[in-house]
């Protein structure tokens, strides 16, 4: 028997079109890349909650054996409608009692809906790689990170993070930018495994972003010019298309914890393997 995910997609359409001129790949296509390489008995459905659509007709939540929350540029305390919209189908996915994965919006959205918090990180964007991403005691023991090293970086890309963790949550990792780069919840109310950091991006992806808010990211001191920016998302769209490239990966002092998409994306592997196909039995 197959397995049927649910990609809920947080990002609006109109936001992932305005990044897609810089040649970023959707979450759908990223997440399907992901379910590709991890499980290819997988069979997917995608709807955007962001922009309120609705689940095809005739299926309901309790139809799919796991429910995937991607990333956004929203900020979950910004309570427009794309957000509350949101929140809403969250608490209704953990109330159908499906085992749920969350990417950095994902996860900043599952803490809201499980009464958590989410500021704005006073210390500043993460773009690009998340440096040395150190487990807990917590997550050196979880199946999360089977196969992963104590220590590792990962693609990212938020300016927020999870303040207070919800009710029985567990930190499974930190680094210097946010203390909490992991979150584990497996009680009555949810079962919610999240990152902060994003498994399921390419370089390719980290480049379309660099690029297109080139001018803010100038302002706010990450670039010191826009030139210099493009030319960073240059490097990054090299990576991407031979992640082999020796001198790129001395240079930018990547590994193959993020090179490698398959070791890039251990996460979701883990989350499949140790939620999904445990509590769906195959």
């Amino acid at each position: 028997m197959t397995l049927r995910i649910l990609i809920a997609d947080g990002a609006p359409a109109e936001a992932q079109a305005d990044l897609a001129r810089f040649g970023a790949p959707s979450n759908q296509a990223m997440f399907e890349a992901a379910l590709a390489r991890h499980a290819p008995d997988a069979v997917a459905t995608t709807i955007n909650i962001a922009d309120g659509e609705a689940l095809p007709a005739g299926t309901a939540l309790g139809d799919f054996d796991g429910v995937i929350l991607t990333g956004s540029p929203l900020n979950v305390y910004d309570r427009v409608p794309a957000v509350t919209r949101q929140i809403d189908f969250a608490r209704a996915v953990f109330a159908a009692g499906r085992p749920v994965w969350g990417s950095c919006w994902g996860l900043q959205l599952a803490t809201a809906a499980l009464g958590g918090t989410v500021r704005l990180n006073p210390r500043g964007r993460e773009l690009g790689l998340a440096r040395r991403i150190a487990l807990t005691e917590a997550g050196r023991a979880h199946p999360l990170y089977e196969g992963r090293p104590d220590s590792f970086d990962a693609l990212c890309s938020h300016v927020d993070e999870v303040e207070v963790p919800p009710a029985g949550a567990v930190v499974l990792a930190s680094n210097g930018m946010s203390a909490v780069q992991a979150l584990s919840v497996e009680t009555e109310a949810a079962d919610f495994l999240g990152v902060q950091y994003h498994p399921e991006h390419t370089f390719g992806l980290t480049a379309a972003i660099v690029e297109g808010r080139a001018s803010s990211l100038v302002r706010e001191g990450l670039g010191r010019s826009e030139a210099d920016l493009a030319a960073l998302a240059a490097d990054y769209r090299a990576l991407d298309r031979d992640p082999a490239r020796r001198d790129l990966a001395w240079r930018y002092g990547c590994d193959p914890e993020v090179l490698d998409p398959a070791r890039r994306s251990t996460e979701i592997a883990n989350w499949l393997a140790s939620r999904v196909r445990s509590k769906a039995g195959r």
